[in-house]
């Protein structure tokens, strides 16, 4: 009899437990693609078919989405390329009770229409009193967006030549402020802008003038800036865009701007973002003077660029909450740091594996605090891992250095060490027998 006329059939493949359960966790159309899959192998004799359920099974994802969850082993603390900040179980739990209908915009006592995310707004509120009122949109990028449509359609934006910066991915400040028909009226230097060039190029046109931190890069030298208070009182809103979302003073970077701090100073209005150094989900806040917030939430752009209930449960979970992860990570001891790679190094080393404990470098990344590093310890493998534990389960995604795979264990909360020596134990199996360094 031909072994192919024995391969199950799909309805008998789906009646199977494993995947009728798999059915209701991620959906049909998934499922019955893997048993078909695992069909196609049996007819081709890469497996037997009284093999193909344990096959179809085996190929189903563990989620339906294509997002994997990843061990940030890099030291880079905000990796755009990874999501950026690592969301509290706060605003986990917050977005997963979110999930369902909610009050966003319902008044529960009164059973009339409310204000949306009036408590994610509250809680912001709280946290940087120095704001007469605040707001949120779906990015940092959306923010600036707003503002220049609702100040400065058509009219200009004074800004220094060396604020005018490229903020990933190819976009551009400038590009991205003449976009909402503002123009831009540049100022100073790339290296050196003086107060007086401000004020020579404000006039019945301006529609506020921004500064703009360069988060992600250093001018070193014969240098000089206006700083925000030098700004305040020149006669037109001064807009400042601070960046990475530090709410208040971080002893850690000092060179940091802060948004109490940049307030406190004098600017009018203050954006930043929410999944940098706020340790919250992508958003972006607008901070400062009633009056220009209010502009700005009642213009009609700022409908596109609302942001979800799910983010506005994770917002106010993150202010809220405990510290959030991204906290946790800054403020990690280099010693406990180095005692945990000790632990995981010397558990793979007992198994046969190469591993050490090293002292490391870490960053802040997300395009915030530059040049400044974080002492912090990793374990040091054989850098041909790399490939193999990106691409594993759970994947673990380190930085190669001098021909070795350094899991930096910064960014690496201690209950995910675990993970690490249970993934690198996985592919040294895999690789053959076990070389000691």
């Amino acid at each position: 009899m031909d072994p192919r006329r024995r391969v199950p059939r799909t309805d008998t493949l789906l009646a199977d437990p494993r995947l009728a359960g798999a059915v209701r966790r991620l959906g049909r159309a998934l499922v019955k693609q893997a048993v078909g899959e695992a069909q196609e192998r049996a007819r081709r004799g890469e497996i037997r078919p009284e093999q193909v359920a344990d096959a179809a099974v085996a190929a189903l994802p563990e989620h339906p989405a294509g997002l994997r969850p990843v061990v940030n082993a890099t030291g880079v603390l905000l990796h755009t390329n990874l999501g950026r900040a690592p969301l509290s179980a706060a605003a986990v739990a917050a977005i997963a009770a979110a999930a369902g209908p909610t009050d966003v915009e319902f008044d529960l006592a009164t059973g009339a229409r409310a204000r949306r995310g009036r408590s994610a707004l509250a809680a912001l509120a709280a946290a940087v009193p120095q704001a007469e009122a605040v707001h949120l949109v779906n990015n940092n990028a959306a923010a600036l967006v707003l503002v220049a449509t609702a100040l400065a359609a058509g009219r200009e934006i004074v800004l220094s030549r060396g604020e005018m910066v490229e903020i990933g991915d190819g976009f551009r400040i400038p590009e991205l402020l003449r976009s909402t028909g503002a123009r831009l009226r540049e100022v100073g230097t790339t290296n050196r802008t003086r107060l007086a060039d401000y004020a020579d190029a404000i006039g019945p046109d301006t529609g506020f003038v921004l500064k703009v931190h360069p988060s992600n890069f250093r001018i070193e030298g014969f240098t000089g800036a206006v700083d925000v208070a030098e700004l305040a009182g020149i006669g037109v809103p001064v807009v400042v865009d601070i960046g990475s979302g530090l709410l208040a003073p971080e002893p850690l970077l000092p060179g940091e701007p802060d948004a109490a701090t940049t307030l406190r100073a004098g600017a009018d209005l203050v954006t930043a973002s929410g999944d940098k150094l706020l340790g919250g989900p992508q958003a972006g806040l607008l901070l400062g003077r009633r009056d220009l917030v209010e502009r700005c939430r009642r213009h009609p752009l700022a409908r596109a660029l609302r942001v979800d209930k799910l983010t506005l449960a994770a917002v106010e979970a993150t202010l809220r909450g405990p510290a959030t992860p991204t906290f946790e990570a800054l403020h990690a001891r280099p010693g406990e740091l180095l005692a945990r790679a000790r632990a995981v190094a010397r558990t793979l080393a007992a198994a046969g594996i190469d591993a050490h404990a090293v002292p490391s470098q870490a960053t802040v990344g997300g395009g915030g605090a530059p040049g400044v590093t974080l002492p912090s310890a990793a374990v040091s493998l054989p850098g041909h891992l790399a490939a193999a534990l990106r691409t594993g389960t759970p994947p673990v995604v380190g930085r190669l250095a001098d021909g070795r795979l350094l899991l930096d264990l910064r960014a690496v909360p201690p209950e995910q060490d675990d993970l690490i020596v249970a993934a690198v134990a996985a592919q040294a199996r895999r690789d053959g027998p076990p070389v000691a360094g």
